[in-house]
């Protein structure tokens, strides 16, 4: 039985004009872009315009006077380390998280509180949105940096950037925003939104795995976290992979050209993939519907199932899911994210999450809802109907 894949949250089928772009750039044997001589000045260039016109989609400035930097790394998980690590005032000892962070912001942030920082969890509420009136007060003098999730890995829920940058400069404090499951899926204009700096990854919008970027604002001091070289102005030294560039920024390339049509192809699969579900099952929670979400994630509760035999059941089935964030999924832990919107227990032990790409169709949709609803049944029969647990969560533990 064929895989149905709707777990493009974790990563993305390759897109064939990426690869096709990718094979040219490897046949043509590229050279180390750092070398003086004549071939690596060749890679340089391409490495360069790579940047500029990812900027340009990005809505980055590339005005020579006050260009903003996009810093390749290795992907968003590095992104986001060096946002945490390398931005901030540093004499001030607040850091201010998402509750719904991703792993790669919550585990440095950890590390920050047992290396003596205060780290605040800004909190949500049910829909996942962030609390205004419990978040704005923590925003102050005392205040690091504040790091923002704008679109959830989990339930898709999107915060409201403007509002919150707009707090953070007036009160001049950094703003770092995770954007790894927005780039490419919705218009992001870097200048207008007003952030510090903004994270992506390749590998989220079918380009390439291994690769993302850092995109700072001009005149902000970022403390490089790795050392070894002067590529990249210091900032992120190391080769710089030029056939990754090259993916990166063609990805991002076709994504500008069919933004409005990839939009709506991903807005009409998951709501054909929700409202399936719901009509057949209403039983099923889908979480964070009522505000604002992605236009490609589903967070569902099969209620009187447990999320992990059930994702290891729809496997067997043919359909590629997940129980949370890749970057967690060999955890047996509950999704800290559904927590933290305070759930009710049998609701967050239900919990899978479907994500849908651009290469999906209407027709995969249709069959995946199918075999989970076959799933779902059989396990229930067998568990019979288990109550909802009430009692709300806490959203983190005690010191992040």
């Amino acid at each position: 039985m064929p895989h149905l894949y709707l777990d493009n949250n974790a990563t993305t089928p390759l897109h064939p004009e990426v690869a096709a772009a990718m094979s040219a750039a490897y046949q043509a044997q590229y050279a180390n872009a750092a070398s003086q001589h004549g071939p690596g000045q060749r890679a340089r260039r391409i490495i360069e315009d790579a940047r500029e016109g990812i900027a340009g989609i990005l809505g980055a400035s590339v005005a020579a006077a006050a260009a903003d930097q996009v810093i390749f790394t290795s992907g968003g998980t590095e992104a986001n380390n060096l946002a945490l690590r390398g931005l901030g005032l540093a004499d001030r000892r607040r850091l201010l998280i998402s509750a719904t962070a991703h792993p790669s912001v919550t585990e440095v942030a950890r590390q920050m509180a047992r290396e003596g920082l205060e780290v605040v969890p800004a909190r949500v509420d049910r829909q996942g949105q962030l609390i205004w009136d419990a978040f704005e007060p923590q925003v102050g003098d005392q205040t690091r940096l504040v790091s923002i999730l704008w679109g959830n890995n989990e339930t898709g829920v999107l915060q409201a950037i403007e509002p919150i940058a707009v707090l953070c400069r007036d009160r001049q404090v950094p703003l770092h925003v995770d954007a790894v499951q927005v780039a490419a899926k919705l218009p992001v204009d870097f200048r207008e939104l007003g952030a510090t700096s903004i994270s992506l990854a390749a590998h989220k919008f079918h380009g390439p795995r291994g690769i993302g970027a850092l995109v700072v604002r001009h005149g902000t001091t970022l403390e490089p976290q790795l050392r070894g070289g002067f590529q990249q102005l210091g900032l992120r030294p190391g080769t710089e992979p030029v056939e990754l560039v090259v993916g990166m920024f063609v990805a991002l390339q076709i994504w500008q050209r069919d933004a409005v049509a990839r939009r709506r192809h991903l807005e009409r699969l998951r709501d054909q993939f929700e409202s399936e579900l719901r009509s057949a099952e209403p039983a099923i929670v889908i979480h964070g519907a009522a505000t604002r979400r992605l236009p490609h994630t589903t967070s569902a509760s099969f209620v009187g199932v447990d999320r992990q035999p059930l994702a290891m059941a729809l496997d067997l089935a043919g359909v590629a899911c997940s129980t949370g964030s890749a970057c967690a999924s060999g955890s047996s832990e509950p999704s800290p994210v559904l927590q933290a919107m305070g759930l009710d227990q049998g609701l967050v032990d239900s919990a899978l999450r479907f994500s849908v790409g651009a290469l999906n169709t209407s027709a995969e949709i249709t069959s995946a809802v199918r075999r989970i609803l076959q799933v779902y049944r059989d396990l229930r029969h067998k568990n019979g109907v288990r109550k909802v647990i009430a009692g709300p969560r806490q959203p983190f533990s005690k010191g992040v």
